[in-house]
């Protein structure tokens, strides 16, 4: 049993409960009691950690990332989303199981670091003889401490076909299915406690035909799993789905069957009102990814509408050659920032920015049941923040200072209980370790690339 108390508490659940000074009691994996005050007395042994000065907050859940892209930071610097990806495609057709391997372990540390517990991973790049990518990734989340929802991602849709990705790196149909079938067969766990679970997510409208999108949703729903895909992204997206296929990509989806609760996607940037209200109608989530926009100048979701309209959404910090920063923390005041910057500052409020980085991510992945607040039969996985520094001096309403300040130092981030963060550190895994691997495998890249 452990017990976190003297903190400030901010539980995010439906009541928007908060207390100045309160407490926490986990045991075996869950939320136990949660209050003001101390916890009192308990006839067993446990674990008592001071919070003072702190602030403790469901871990954070992020929605949208593409860890392999760790190896390739820093590229395509001035390029909006299709030049990004016809620089970067060729590199990444070099990818392998090491690589992957090495950019998730240290893409879901990094994530660690900045508060979340929960990641999910669009992995849609499967170069022909690259190894078992899923697996790699899957032992690598395992090493860190996370819980992690990869997405099997897919392209069938080649430029000699009329798509973006180089025809090397796509896949045909049927096997891309298969492949995905094969992912749930091995790593799906749908337990209410699942450590991995796994969605399907063939890419997007210009990298995928409309055969692996309908029959791609067809199999999810057939296994019971969650869909996820870019949608929305760009206006070069909307001109591409208006030409390619006479409608906005809003209309397209829902034409391949791809809006409803079981789906999420990732951007939704260009909307018009007749995409909110479609999406609000299917309840249809949406991967909010502001940084990431703001690299590749794709513009700003409508954020607020979205919420009005009841739609779920979360927070993603979207793959890191198009996000180099990394951390969900710092996606808090992002997107506090880029919905105000669209809609004056009462777009968004700081408890509101904090709820789209865990309860609204929860329920993009499905889990509100069981992630996201701070609730009694939740799991433990809590992110306890140092909010006593020079940093966030002077700010006394705690979650603003966690959202408006710099990212707060971790005190403990705890993944069904375990510490996966301690003072700051990772417990779980060599940081300077995973600083080594990736750089080999940034070098390996560039190699092959030059080839």
């Amino acid at each position: 049993m452990i017990i976190i108390e003297n903190c400030a508490v901010a539980t995010v659940d439906p009541d928007g409960t908060e207390y100045s000074d309160g407490h926490l009691v986990l045991d075996e994996g869950r939320i136990v009691a949660v209050g003001p005050g101390h916890a009192g007395r308990y006839h067993r042994s446990v674990r008592r950690i001071d919070g003072t000065g702190c602030l403790a907050t469901p871990g954070l859940v992020n929605t949208h990332h593409h860890l392999y892209q760790w190896a390739t930071r820093g590229m395509a610097q001035q390029e909006e989303l299709f030049g990004w990806l016809k620089a970067l495609y060729p590199i990444w057709a070099g990818l392998d199981a090491e690589v992957v391997s090495a950019t998730t372990a240290a893409g879901l540390g990094w994530l660690a670091l900045s508060g979340c517990t929960t990641s999910t991973d669009h992995h849609y790049v499967h170069p022909a003889g690259a190894g078992d990518l899923m697996a790699a990734q899957v032992e690598a989340a395992r090493e860190v401490g996370l819980r992690f929802h990869p997405c099997r991602g897919s392209m069938d849709l080649g430029v000699s076909s009329g798509g973006l990705p180089p025809d090397g790196i796509v896949e045909e149909t049927d096997a891309a299915l298969a492949a995905t079938e094969e992912a749930i067969d091995r790593f799906h766990d749908p337990a209410d406690d699942a450590m991995l679970r796994v969605a399907v997510a063939p890419c997007s409208p210009f990298s995928v035909t409309g055969k692996l999108m309908a029959e791609a949703a067809t199999l999810a729903r057939r296994r019971g799993v969650r869909l996820h895909t870019h949608l929305a992204e760009t206006v070069d997206e909307e001109a591409y789905c208006r030409e390619a296929h006479g409608c906005t990509p809003i209309e397209y989806a829902e034409r391949l069957g791809w809006l409803g609760p079981d789906v999420w996607l990732a951007h939704a940037v260009h909307l018009d009102d007749r995409g909110l209200d479609a999406l609000a109608r299917t309840g249809t989530a949406v991967a909010h990814c502001p940084s990431s926009n703001a690299r590749l100048g794709a513009g700003v979701a409508r954020v607020r509408e979205l919420l009005d309209r009841g739609v779920p959404v979360g927070l993603g910090v979207d793959g890191p050659a198009s996000q180099e920063a990394g951390q969900l923390g710092a996606e808090l005041r992002q997107a506090l920032y880029a919905a105000r910057q669209r809609g004056g500052p009462g777009a968004l409020t700081a408890r509101e920015a904090l709820a789209l980085g865990t309860i609204g991510g929860a329920r993009c992945l499905g889990r509100a049941d069981a992630l996201g607040s701070l609730e009694v039969g939740k799991l433990a996985d809590v992110a306890v923040w140092r909010l006593d520094g020079l940093g966030h001096a002077g700010i006394d309403d705690p979650v603003a200072a966690l959202v408006f300040g710099p990212v707060a130092p971790l005190e403990l981030l705890l993944v069904g209980g375990e510490p996966v963060v301690v003072d700051g550190e990772l417990r779980t895994v060599d940081e300077r370790e995973l600083v080594r691997r990736t750089r080999r495998a940034h070098r390996a890249l560039g190699r092959r690339g030059r080839r």
